[in-house]
């Protein structure tokens, strides 16, 4: 019979500059140890230091980090100061996180290392007792493809914030973001959207970057119209989030393009026969906007390798931000009709968040995710919560929300 082991990986990284998930952030805790897979991705280990290990083990499988940083260890500092491995070594878990050998688009790559890693520490600390597989944005898709392909490993996994629901509509949805940019900003960012110039690449943040800034506030009817078409979700009470959301996607265009291209074996993106509303004029939208059509190689490797199946036979519990401007929320009613057509609607439950932002989540609802995964797989109820919440109103709202999805009586 399989050990369970428990992956926990909710990257909560707000869209910062141009550079939404760069890797510079808080030190690990002394108490870890660090080392070097046999691929060449570094991994870091923490266990519990102030109370007894549980048994089981937590791994973090991070989002999406440019192709042209370096190899290092993810950012593992949430957005209200609270390092990743004291919230899970709190609950009494075992923690442990990977680099991936590779950065850029590293699906494939990132589920082969977090699965290696779970050898790495039962080679060093002893087989972990429960074994579950959480991660966020493109560590999300990680999840999800290897709690469907690999139950022998997991028992089951939290995916956050992840293009599960069907990868190639995510990549048309960069790619249509980008076009109709640039059809209402001409000549704004250089080059082709399909094959981005390195000069933009290495400039960004120097000069496209501000130079689009400047262009969205100096003409809000483009703008307007832009997200309009796209349906790239703002929040309306806060008029920063226009620029978080044009420049979030543009970013992912720039930085994931060719790279992309390179992974998959050609061009994924396609718009040939898209048609797009609501402009002002709409035809002369769809008469002038840039079109392009995908090689078939680029799709049959999305198919193959990169698509979800929504087939299960242990627990995947799925968090996304209704407003998440990255990676839509469409995803999850995808992947919910995948599921169900499956027959498999009982091993899967996703908790909306209703919030603008790209992984916008605050630290009680991850807890009564991971409590939902904890108690559907393993029957029990999560023990340790006050440890990690202690704010009573956190509490509040922890066992208000774990109540609504069954995750405590």
């Amino acid at each position: 019979m399989k050990q369970p082991i428990l992956v926990l990986s909710v990257v909560l990284l707000a869209l910062q500059g141009s550079a939404p998930f760069a890797q510079v952030g808080a030190q690990p805790p002394e108490r870890c140890e660090q080392g070097t897979q046999t691929d060449g991705a570094i991994y870091l280990i923490c266990l519990p230091e102030d109370r007894p290990w549980n048994g089981d083990l937590v791994i973090f499988a991070h989002g999406y980090v440019a192709f042209n940083e370096p190899i290092a260890l993810p950012d593992l500092e949430l957005p209200d100061g609270t390092l990743i491995p004291d919230l899970v070594n709190g609950l009494g878990y075992a923690f442990a996180t990977t680099s991936y050998r590779v950065n850029g688009l590293a699906v494939l790559e990132g589920t082969e290392d977090v699965i290696d890693l779970v050898e790495v520490f039962s080679q060093l600390h002893g087989e972990p007792g429960r074994v579950y597989l959480t991660g966020g944005s493109e560590g999300g898709l990680v999840t999800a493809l290897a709690v469907e392909q690999h139950p022998e490993v997991f028992d089951g996994g939290l995916a956050a914030c992840g293009p599960i629901g069907d990868f190639r509509d995510q990549i048309d949805y960069w790619g249509d973001f980008r076009v109709v940019f640039d059809h209402f900003f001409p000549m704004l960012i250089p080059g082709s959207p399909v094959d981005i110039p390195d000069e933009v690449i290495e400039n960004w943040d120097a000069i496209y970057a501000p130079a689009v800034s400047d262009a969205i506030e100096a003409d809000p009817d483009a703008t307007d119209q832009l997200l309009q078409v796209t349906g790239a979700p703002i929040d309306p009470k806060d008029p920063a989030s226009v620029e978080e959301t044009v420049l979030g996607l543009l970013w992912y265009n720039v930085f994931a393009t060719n790279d992309g291209v390179d992974k998959l074996n050609g061009q994924p993106y396609g718009n040939r026969l898209r048609v797009y509303r609501g402009s002002d004029p709409d035809l002369l939208l769809n008469r002038t906007v840039a079109r392009f059509s995908a090689e078939e190689s680029a799709l049959e490797t999305i198919e193959k390798s990169y698509r979800t199946s929504g087939d299960l036979v242990s627990p995947l519990i799925t968090l996304h931000t209704t407003g998440d401007p990255i990676i839509p929320y469409w995803h999850e009613r995808a992947y919910r009709a995948k599921v169900a057509a499956n027959g498999d609607s009982s091993f899967h439950v996703n908790i909306p968040v209703l919030r603008y932002g790209h992984c916008e989540f605050k630290n009680y609802e991850l807890l009564v995710a991971f409590a939902l995964l904890v108690f559907k797989s393993s029957g029990q109820e999560l023990a340790g919560v006050r440890n990690v919440l202690p704010l009573e109103r956190d509490w509040q709202a922890y066992a208000s929300l774990a109540r609504e999805y069954g995750a405590i009586r």
